[in-house]
């Protein structure tokens, strides 16, 4: 009867050489696939010796699970003994060999399946290979005693190899071996595990590689199992076969180059010791995996897939004849490197992207929008065809070939197992060949230079400095500096405000600390340079910020930095994420520091583009200052819970004041925060050196502030303001709900009311969030207590008019009418009716509500506010501290002032002045006419 096999046959051969194949058609006349087997035969001499050699094992596969021939045969392998070792495996390659090669010519198994049981067996075999051997040096008595194996020692330490270990490298590591490929392999071992003994362990190991290497590859009677190549272990010209971790560590640490980085995504552990693999394999990702975008990398793997050919000869026309398939123009090596490539620039900060096969590779790019669909179909459609024909050209005679035959008729017999007609199939493959190369050099080739626009002497002088600055050191950053510089020039000269784009632009080159990651990002993309020259013409302090911290720009083309804002409740939750990895406290607060400075350059690039206006931009800087503090708290008091216990009692909230429990910041806000706990009567912490509640919580608030404002290596996260906490300065930092409770009742003024109009609880335990919150609304019910209100800040808008007049024609903030002026009359308004709102709009809405004002009068008064708004969150994002706000707006330059008029709706400098001053004027009137003055 027909087996399984016949029935999932789903591809044709045709026949080449009837006579070769009539034997095996004749030997196996009996069964159902004759005629498969014969048409085979008559093509690959290789496949017909397997099939008169092990007719037995034929028969029998065919009769059964088609799925069941390979595992059956691997199985054995674990049971070799020393001495059976080497036929055994010679046994199992070449059953795996034939029935892997007739699975794919039958189509009955797909390209996966194929190089899956490939893979598998030599998995099996190199496992069985060390096991045995070093089993054989610990007999021997030759292997020194090994420690820390599992709490092992002397010879019982053979489990996991005595901490040897070997990497599959290539399409081994993959999954994706070669019909007829070598097998990559680097040899490690456990130094830890041989202290003062590492030689002799050394010398045990690179025997055992030795042995072992001989036992795969030696051909004898039967064969042989795989041929081994060790030349990609680190320094091959010159380091043993075998060598310690640490060495291998050191290596790459101070000189591992692109191409090993690329090795080494297809890197997995095969045989030996699994865990002590596994540990190597995570010390290496940084190496591997660069936190930036790495296009430094490409230039380096354009030059080496350059190098390749010429070293070669694969230039010139193409042609089917004598082709090479992997690593000629075309071919499988340009898709793996395309592939590659764009892993190691983007893998770094995406995990996902990791991924040994190509193919699933391509599809994870795609995925994350690395790579057009359209491009992956293609890429992934000819990468399978070829690795197929690759196949065919291996089974013919067993060879480790690549190459499509020189002559015609050889050509001809690969078209007869690939099943097409040689015409076709010839037309196929240049097609394929074409496609695959037009496709994948556009991403390796540099553009060509264009000519530079002319300059100004003034220009010229400026642009002759650049090559002598820090970030143009290197050889290989003036080289992409130079293809660059014309489109920069050309787009500096496009631009609204050229000559200050220019000087601006001219600050951020100086301010680079190295050039070679960043102008490689801008080569390959550049829309970043567009960027940039708008962020130079518009805020030079901006581009120089954007200098100190280049990293930000990788955000940029990670993708979804355009997206629409995601929210407070998300970005807390991404921060939570991203130092949830994270163990160690210092790094921590690093991390935190990086991740807010990529969202808040989010911030001011969205402004500054007119993607969100003054207002959106605003609630922004607020979700993402309250996301860092409320991810932050629970990382602080873990840490301090360390060395002082957990919180006593209840815990602690931490409340947002000021223009944060507005929920409204500029670029540059300071965050005004105070902390109320609850010690719920427990006295003090239970930790390794306690500490009496009061004094635990006014050290943790201690720790929240200094990890907020603390420099470190990428800056400082926010300024912290404490001073609206209950008695000022005099009073401790963090105060215990009942003394907050006491306080606020009994002893506040009434610009510590006011204050609580905008409080906020931002983070810490529910329960007593709520109670804040309970109190803040009991406290505001109770206190709206009519004229004295109304005469404590018509004294209190008094002082400040003394102290904070308000010089400048751009002045936005103080002065009467302004957006501080508002702000207090919006909040007496709060006091006075017992509301909850804490924005300026909300509370001049209830005052409207409970007839304080008039809706005209509100009107005025947040058009007013929503004016000085929006002017003072532009002027905060081109200059970083607005110092000198009694500027002229002709002080700001050019691109500015067209940005702050966007922002603010006005035609020019004149009207934008005039229009601040009026609005102002009409709000001072409406406040001081409410409070008597």
């Amino acid at each position: 009867g027909m087996g399984q096999f016949a029935n999932m046959m789903a591809a044709r051969v045709l026949a080449f050489d009837p006579r070769a194949g009539a034997e095996v058609a004749a030997r196996f006349a009996d069964l159902h696939e004759a005629d498969f087997l014969g048409v085979v035969a008559g093509g690959s001499p290789y496949l017909k010796g397997l099939m008169l050699r092990e007719e037995g094992f034929l028969r029998a596969a065919l009769g059964g699970q088609v799925a069941a021939a390979v595992p059956g045969e691997i199985a054995l392998i674990a049971d070799l003994s020393p001495e059976t070792l080497a036929s055994g495996m010679r046994r199992a390659k070449r059953r795996v060999a034939l029935w892997t090669g007739l699975c794919d010519l039958g189509g009955v198994w797909g390209l996966d399946e194929v190089t899956g049981a490939l893979t598998d067996l030599a998995d099996a075999c190199v496992a069985v290979c060390v096991q045995r051997l070093v089993e054989e040096e610990v007999r021997r008595g030759k292997l020194p005693d090994a420690t820390g194996a599992g709490g092992a020692t002397g010879a019982g330490g053979t489990t996991g190899a005595g901490g040897m270990v070997v990497l599959a490298m290539g399409k081994m590591g993959a999954g994706e071996l070669n019909y007829s490929s070598d097998i990559d392999l680097i040899c490690l071992f456990d130094e830890g595990r041989y202290p003062g003994a590492e030689q002799e362990a050394r010398a045990c190991f690179v025997r055992v590689v030795r042995r072992m290497t001989g036992v795969l590859s030696d051909i004898t009677a039967e064969g042989y199992v795989f041929r081994v190549d060790l030349r990609l272990r680190p320094d091959a010209s010159v380091t043993p076969v075998c060598i310690s971790m640490a060495a291998a560590e050191a290596y790459y640490e101070a000189e591992g180059r692109t191409w090993e980085r690329a090795a080494f995504i297809k890197a997995r552990v095969c045989g030996g010791d699994r865990d002590a693999g596994a540990r190597f394999l995570k010390g290496l990702v940084p190496f591997v995996w660069r936190k930036h975008l790495d296009f430094a990398a490409i230039q380096d793997a354009h030059d080496m897939r350059l190098r390749i050919r010429e070293h070669r000869g694969l230039k010139g026309a193409l042609a089917v004849e004598g082709h090479d398939l992997k690593l000629g123009r075309g071919g499988i090596r340009e898709i793996e490197f395309f592939t590659q490539t764009r892993q190691l620039i983007a893998g770094g900060r995406d995990v996902d992207l990791r991924l040994g096969g190509t193919v699933a590779a391509l599809r994870a790019l795609e995925a994350k929008g690395w790579v057009p669909p359209e491009v992956v179909e293609e890429l992934v459609a000819a990468y399978l065809a070829h690795r197929a024909l690759e196949h065919r050209l291996q089974m013919v005679l067993d060879e480790q070939t690549h190459r499509l035959p020189v002559t015609v008729e050889g050509v001809a017999r690969v078209a007869a197992l690939s099943g097409l007609p040689e015409v076709e199939f010839r037309a196929d493959l240049l097609h394929r060949l074409a496609r695959v190369e037009a496709l994948t050099e556009g991403f390796f080739t540099p553009v060509a230079t264009e000519a530079a626009p002319v300059l100004s002497d003034r220009a010229r002088g400026i642009v002759e400095r650049w090559w002598r600055f820090p970030a143009l050191r290197s050889e290989r950053a003036q080289v992409i500096f130079r293809r660059l510089l014309p489109v920069i020039l050309r787009k500096l000269a496009a631009a609204a405000h050229g000559d200050e784009a220019l000087l601006a632009l001219d600050g951020f080159l100086g301010g680079l600390p190295a050039g070679v990651q960043i102008f490689s990002l801008f080569d390959a993309n550049p829309a970043l340079v567009d960027l940039i020259i708008d962020i130079a013409a518009t805020s030079p302090d901006l581009a120089r910020h954007l200098a100190r911290h280049a990293g930000v720009l990788d955000a940029v083309i990670g993708g979804s930095f355009f997206a629409p804002w995601p929210g407070g409740a998300a970005l807390t939750a991404a921060l939570a994420a991203r130092l949830a990895g994270v163990e160690d406290y210092e790094r921590a607060l690093d991390a935190a520091r990086v991740w807010m400075r990529e969202w808040h350059f989010r911030v001011g690039v969205h402004h500054l583009r007119g993607l969100v206006d003054g207002d959106e931009a605003g609630g922004q800087y607020a979700d993402l200052a309250g996301a860092v503090v409320t991810a932050l708290w629970p990382v602080v008091v873990r840490a301090f819970a360390v060395r002082h216990g957990t919180p006593p009692g209840r815990g602690a909230v931490v409340v947002a004041m000021g223009s944060l429990g507005a929920a409204r910041l500029t670029a540059g806000s300071d965050l005004d925060l105070i902390v109320i706990y609850d010690a719920a009567g427990v006295e003090a912490s239970d930790g390794v050196r306690p500490l009496a509640a009061r004094a635990y919580y006014a050290r943790l608030t201690q720790s929240l502030v200094t990890a907020l404002t603390v420099p470190m290596a990428e800056g400082q996260l926010y300024e912290v303001d404490m001073r609206l906490r209950p008695s000022g300065r005099q009073g401790p930092v963090a105060t215990s709900v009942e003394g907050f409770r006491a306080y606020q009742m009994d002893e506040a003024w009434t610009w510590e009311h006011l204050a609580l109009t905008r409080a906020r609880v931002l983070t810490g335990d529910d329960g007593l969030a709520a109670e804040v919150e309970g109190l803040r609304c009991a406290v505001l019910t109770a206190k709206s207590g009519g004229a004295a209100v109304l005469r404590d800040v018509a004294g209190m808008r008094a002082r400040l008019a003394e102290a904070r007049p308000g010089l400048g024609v751009l002045e936005a903030k103080a002065g009467p009418g302004k957006m501080m002026d508002v702000e207090l009359f919006a909040q007496m308004l709060a006091l006075q009716c017992g509301s909850a709102a804490r924005g300026v709009e909300g509370q001049v809405a209830a005052g409207v509500t409970a007839g304080k004002v008039s809706q005209t009068e509100a009107t005025v008064l947040l058009k007013a506010y929503r004016f000085c708004w929006r002017l003072r969150v532009a002027l905060r994002l081109i200059a970083d501290k607005a110092a000198d706000q009694s500027a002229a707006p002709a002080a700001l330059g050019q691109g500015a002032v067209g940005f702050v008029l966007r922002e603010t709706g006005e035609a020019s400098a004149a009207s934008l002045v005039a229009g601040l001053a009026w609005s102002a004027e009409a709000a001072d009137a409406v406040i001081s006419a409410k409070l008597g003055q």
